[in-house]
């Protein structure tokens, strides 16, 4: 167990930060543990749910940013749902995995492969080319073999198409990524 100076690593703009870009309320949260109770993926987390609240609330940045646990949310919002404060825990847990993900810290990085693939896909084609994606992440992550026993299954149903589908409205879609990157100072 790590023992954590509190007031030494104590991070008030990344408690602010955390608040703004989720709108909530971190303080509310009285840690009832019914966020981690109500988890699907307590057993594969490094941090429960209700203990990265409370780093949070410590402002432990460093601790909250480089746990596994923020990129292995599922997002199904059983911590929300369960919350008797009404905070959004699922808002929380996203808000602190685009921090992670900004600030360089990609604990999971087959996680972070595929949300990379997933997004390239979209901003590329307007939606998802599911086949795309496929082959740029077990490109990237080498699982070549992985699921591929898979396909015997699926390819006969026609449910994969081999190539990317026009869509409507793709020159929307390119301003939003390029809305979205001019926030981030990406332009």
């Amino acid at each position: 167990m790590d023992v954590l100076d509190l007031s030494a690593s104590y991070d008030a703009d990344f408690v602010a930060r955390v608040q703004a870009e989720s709108g909530q309320n971190t303080a509310l949260c009285y840690q009832c543990g019914n966020c981690t109770a109500g988890c699907p993926y307590t057993f594969a987390y490094d941090i429960p749910v209700s203990r990265i609240m409370r780093l949070v609330q410590a402002g432990q940045r460093r601790a909250v940013l480089s746990c596994r646990s923020i990129w292995l949310c599922a997002t199904c919002e059983s911590c929300t749902t369960r919350c008797p404060n009404d905070i959004d825990v699922a808002r929380i847990m996203d808000v602190l995995r685009h921090m992670a993900r900004r600030e360089g810290f990609a604990t999971e990085r087959n996680v972070k492969v595929f949300w990379d693939s997933f997004l390239d896909s979209v901003r590329r084609h307007g939606r998802v080319f599911e086949a795309g994606l496929l082959a740029r992440y077990v490109f990237l992550t080498g699982r070549f073999w992985t699921d591929a026993d898979l396909a015997p299954r699926i390819l006969p149903k026609n449910k994969l198409g081999l190539k990317p589908h026009a869509i409507k409205g793709q020159a929307e879609m390119a301003k939003i990524f390029q809305r979205f990157a001019e926030q981030e100072g990406r332009s």
